[in-house]
């Protein structure tokens, strides 16, 4: 195919391959004027003896960051010294893209060309000459291709390290994987849509197996699409056109698999009927999955639903299925599965907006809002059942691998005297060991550190370290504490925050209060014998804390989760302008968007050795991350959308630090002055008051909320009783507010 195509600068490509550059490269090239550095640095051994004067060079806290950097989810984010994050204006953007960069590497010839971003106008116009040249080439039969062959599925990734790693799989069912989105004759007129439909099915396949692109009405009628797709996804709001139709008829009939969101296109023996009381309007459906059982939830209804032909045979009944009707009295049909003759054809048409989020531009009422992020993860069930209908994996990808620990501190002497610490616990080999995860500690990042689930890599100079996941400026800008949290852990992929601190906990110097943060975890700990997802976004950590036993706390320690829960709360609460943002403490340990939905818990463990309790505390909740459920920066976003406010969206290592701030000073508070110091503050912030539960079992008697007792457990008042009690929960991993049992009278 080489030979037939032209570059820009008309010359001929030697070899065509396709280039993935992820954002941290991007912004490296950018700012090294996109040459690739290829000199390897060895560096030497580490010596453990010198492991306190490898951390005497500069204070990691007073290092000046005022570069621009990509924050954790996918923004442009600058680093000021107020520790909030600013994006860049459309203007700064325009100029960081209008900078050419190219990129050298010896033995390929990639020096005269420019690389660009994928919204260049001039990339597109390339786009379009390169997709006509490759009509051409692709309408011959190229007898060196494979069958299964498509130069966009051999998705190739430039790295740090490697220039080009293969991690494109192949399909089994001999069709390149692509998977197309036609959104109408008008594609920048419909580009929005495009990048909905996009989203939430990167969200629900398995991204490394598609390659998903639009479709345009060109393409359609002269170009081989149809035998290079696995789906066809029609988004269009208007009907195709007869040519357009036959093409897609013609794709069904060779065993194509169509999914219709929301467009007047059907076949068969269905047709479209408009209700215009449906238009634009959030109503409930019922979805049957592929076991039969339903699920119910609220979408954004299309205004047009699915009427069986009257004339319809048998043996056409028997290719149609239907999927989901609306909840009301007239049933409507909404979701249909067609089959289409025996190539295996079928095609999925749904009459709900399963590709709008709750946070987009459609939905202006709040209670709106609340409805569709109440089914927010239903969405994504019903489009993951869908799509597995179509055959396509909606399993998730693998987790990614684990990375080294990195050692940092917000002041010097609190890495110094860790180390003057951690130097005698070491082995001869530098190894700190522990049953479940130990830890190898080197000077600096080397080549071959292998990081594995019951070992790490500790790297202990920091002044170099650089994440774009976690700013330690801010961190520190944010952090007002005496002791917790100045000396940090920090690991992008890392099994467990909990586990770091095993062999650790119990011997660590009493002046250094460690936190461990990740940004995902593989194996996250919840309540009992949960599993804590912990996807990019999360404010994830775990902090260590001394309760001596005859203190206030120490006297009611359960009470130190509420606190915990209360603390993040507080984080986001307590920053001038966000006080009335909708975010409350659900009793004991969860934090939750109104009374709606959850977004992150507490779990804490105690040992208790002589006269002191050994606290460790694991806290996450979600800043950052919109699907599948909910996020803290959407609840600003549509706070800043109702009340007209230009709040800035929140960062989790901002909000990390605010918490543990917070919380030392609650425990500083309850040591003191005791639950009365920190109840009006608790009270405000929780769902609770006047919430009716059910004692025992769940038709048990009925009894109301009033509060907490001094060591942090529920006190009711029964129904037809004034007697109030305290309660705790029965034990169950669903809801800690069912079947609560009375364990003393007052």
């Amino acid at each position: 195919m080489e030979n037939r195509l032209q570059m820009d600068d008309r010359m001929v490509p030697r070899k065509i391959i396709s280039l993935q550059i992820n954002e941290s490269v991007q912004m490296k090239l950018l700012q090294s004027n996109a040459v690739f550095d290829k000199a390897s640095k060895k560096p030497g051994d580490p010596q453990i003896e010198d492991l306190v004067d490898e951390t005497s060079a500069k204070d990691t806290s007073s290092k000046p960051t005022n570069e621009a950097t990509v924050g954790s989810f996918g923004d442009c984010y600058s680093a000021v010294s107020s520790g909030k994050p600013q994006q860049l204006d459309m203007a700064e953007i325009t100029e960081v893209h209008s900078k050419e960069f190219h990129a050298s590497q010896e033995g390929m010839e990639l020096q005269s060309h420019h690389l660009h971003l994928a919204s260049c106008s001039e990339c597109l116009e390339m786009e379009n000459s390169t997709i006509e040249s490759v009509r051409y080439a692709s309408a011959e039969n190229l007898l060196d291709l494979s069958d299964d062959y498509c130069g966009s599925s051999d998705e190739m990734v430039m790295g740090e390290d490697n220039l080009m790693e293969n991690t494109r799989q192949n399909n089994k069912s001999g069709k390149p994987p692509n998977v197309l989105i036609y959104v109408g004759s008008n594609y920048l007129q419909y580009l929005t849509k495009f990048q909905q439909v996009k989203s939430i099915l990167i969200d629900c396949l398995d991204n490394d197996r598609y390659a998903i692109y639009p479709l345009l009405e060109e393409q359609i009628l002269k170009e081989p699409w149809a035998d290079n797709s696995l789906l066809l996804v029609v988004a269009c709001d208007k009907p195709v056109s007869e040519q357009i139709n036959g093409q897609f008829m013609s794709y069904l009939s060779k065993g194509g698999k169509i999914l219709g969101l929301c467009t007047p296109f059907c076949f068969g023996e269905i047709k479209i009927s408009h209700k215009n009381e449906l238009k634009e309007k959030i109503h409930r459906f019922s979805f049957t999955k592929s076991d039969g059982t339903d699920v119910i939830l609220d979408a954004f209804t299309s205004g047009q639903i699915f009427l069986k032909e009257m004339n319809c045979t048998e043996n056409a009944t028997k290719d149609l299925e239907l999927l989901g009707s609306l909840t009301d009295l007239e049933k409507d049909i909404v979701i249909v599965r067609l089959s289409y003759r025996e190539n295996g054809g079928e095609a999925v048409l749904c009459q709900v907006h399963l590709e709008i989020p709750p946070d987009s531009t459609e939905i202006q009422v709040q209670e709106d809002f609340r409805a569709l992020k109440q089914s927010n993860a239903l969405r994504y069930e019903v489009l993951t059942e869908i799509l597995k209908h179509l055959q396509l994996s909606c399993g998730l990808s693998e987790m990614p691998p684990l990375t080294p620990v990195h050692l940092l501190a917000k002041a010097e002497e609190t890495q110094r005297t860790f180390l003057r610490w951690l130097r005698p616990q070491l082995d001869e080999k530098g190894v700190l060991k522990s049953p479940k995860i130990s830890l190898k500690v080197v000077t600096k990042q080397q080549p071959g550190l292998e990081a594995t689930p019951s070992s790490l890599p500790l790297i202990v100079e920091s002044h170099k370290f650089s994440s774009e996941y976690f700013d330690m400026k801010i961190y520190c800008e944010n952090l007002q504490t005496q002791l917790l949290g100045q000396l940090i852990f920090f690991s992008e992929v890392i099994p467990t925050t909990m586990d770091v601190f095993d062999g650790l906990m119990l011997q660590l110097p009493e002046e250094v209060g460690l936190i461990a943060i990740a940004v995902r975890q593989t194996q996250g700990k919840g309540r009992g014998q949960n599993i804590w997802i912990s996807p990019i976004g999360s404010a994830m950590f775990t902090i260590q804390v001394r309760i001596q036993l005859n203190s206030q706390l120490g006297q009611n320690i359960s009470f130190l989760q509420h606190l915990v829960a209360l603390a993040a709360v507080e984080s986001v609460l307590s920053i001038p302008g966000y006080e009335d943002i909708d975010l409350k403490v659900k009793w004991p340990n969860d934090i939750y968007f109104s009374n709606l939905m959850k977004l992150g818990g507490v779990l804490v463990n105690s040992t208790l050795m002589g006269t002191t309790f050994h606290m460790l505390i694991g806290c996450g909740f979600n800043v950052a991350n919109s699907n599948p459920t909910i996020c803290i920066n959407d609840i600003i976003q549509q706070h800043n959308k109702v009340h007209g406010t230009h709040l800035q969206l929140l960062r989790t290592d901002q909000l990390m630090a605010r918490t543990v701030t917070v919380l030392e000073k609650l425990i500083s508070t309850f040591q003191t002055e005791g639950a009365n110091g920190v109840l009006p503050l608790y009270y405000k912030r929780w769902m609770h008051s006047g919430t009716q539960v059910r004692l025992w079992k769940e038709d048990g008697p009925a009894a109301w909320i009033i509060g907490l007792d001094d060591s942090g457990f529920l006190q009711v008042l029964q129904e037809g009783d004034n007697n109030v009690v305290t309660v705790q929960p029965d034990g169950n991993s669903f809801d800690m507010l069912r079947n609560l049992i009375i364990t003393k009278r007052h």
